[in-house]
């Protein structure tokens, strides 16, 4: 921007308040990083985390997303609603969520995961006492463990989080970790949270700054790949499953423009060469994948000729790196279908 100077005093100022202004800004960028940092420390170790910033979800994404499916978007509130009714958490009075993932394999070619969520936001206690005590018989019951009161209740249901994401919960635990945070999850994963409460630095330290490398993201992510869970994805093509075998570790985000979705995910190989030959792998399967988008009929073609279209692969050291971004327009169909 150019502008008109009259006076050297006149100059000091505006460099003054656009050097406060920039201050300032970064000091809340900053902030905003280290609130989820923060909220991520709160996990138990984990082979696996992410951090979702929920408000943004609700308030900006869906509405967004299903602006021309009021049917959907009132179904999304219903469910969240259903949801508040069973346990008294409402998925609108969080902030921020934290996941943690740990993998187990209790028999050949079986993963299994463990999940946690650290929730950021303003809670009553008290109600989810009282929720799980107005619950039937035998669906309801407290553990104490390391000083706290676990609140569990055995859904044994499909439950819609954030009215969208459907999953299967058998037993969902939740106990309060202070006065605006709470752990939720399986029961497990709970108390090792607490556990972890007690420890002097966090357990995930690396991963925690591969799931905060974008501070605008809605979603952010970052995990370990072992040799096992790759195994147990039962890759059919085997040049495809040589060269994921040298990746070490994966992280990413999706973000959110005026008009668009933009998803980033990286992928940390045991070499520069290993990174190299994946991303040639990709650019084959690009290249070939479009004769098969081109096939797709209807909003599912549209997304993914979009998605490959917009596809960009590139590999720095060690590193391989795919963008991408879709308009809103062609991902709300598909949001609406969920």
């Amino acid at each position: 921007m150019k502008i008109k100077i009259l006076n050297s005093v006149f100059v000091v100022s505006l460099l003054l308040a656009g050097l406060s202004s920039e201050l300032t800004a970064q000091t809340r960028r900053g902030v905003a990083a280290r609130t989820r940092q923060n909220l991520l420390s709160r996990l138990p170790l984990s082979d696996a985390v992410a951090q979702i910033n929920v408000k943004r979800v609700l308030t900006e994404a869906l509405p967004k997303l299903l602006v021309h499916n009021s049917v959907k978007l009132a179904d999304v509130d219903s469910q969240i609603e259903q949801f508040k009714t069973r346990t008294s958490l409402d998925f609108r009075s969080f902030d921020e969520l934290a996941l943690g993932m740990r993998y187990s394999y209790p028999s050949s070619g079986i993963t299994k995961i463990g999940t946690v969520a650290v929730a950021r936001g303003t809670f009553n206690t008290g109600s989810i006492v009282a929720a799980g005590r107005g619950a039937s018989s035998g669906k309801y019951r407290e553990e104490k463990y390391l000083g706290k009161t676990i609140h569990i209740f055995t859904l044994d249901q499909q439950v819609k989080v954030l009215g969208v994401l459907d999953l299967k919960i058998t037993e969902l635990a939740v106990t309060a970790l202070d006065a605006n945070t709470l752990a939720l999850g399986d029961v497990d994963r709970v108390r090792n949270t607490l556990a972890a409460g007690k420890l002097k630095r966090p357990p995930n330290s690396e991963l925690i700054v591969l799931a905060t490398q974008d501070p605008k993201a809605i979603i952010g992510f970052g995990g370990d790949v072992s040799a096992q869970l790759l195994q147990n994805l039962r890759i059919g093509n085997e040049a495809i499953a040589k060269d994921l075998a040298a990746v070490r570790q994966t992280y990413g985000s999706l973000g959110m423009t005026d008009k668009d979705l933009e998803l980033f995910v990286a992928a940390r190989t045991v070499d520069a060469g290993s990174a190299r030959s994946l991303g040639d792998t990709l650019e084959g399967l690009k290249q070939f994948g479009a004769l098969f988008t081109n096939r797709l009929s209807g909003i599912k073609g549209v997304l993914a000729r979009s998605a490959l279209g917009n596809l960009r692969i590139t590999t720095q050291g060690n590193e391989l790196k795919i963008r991408t971004a879709v308009a809103q327009s062609d991902v709300a169909p598909l949001v609406g279908e969920l």
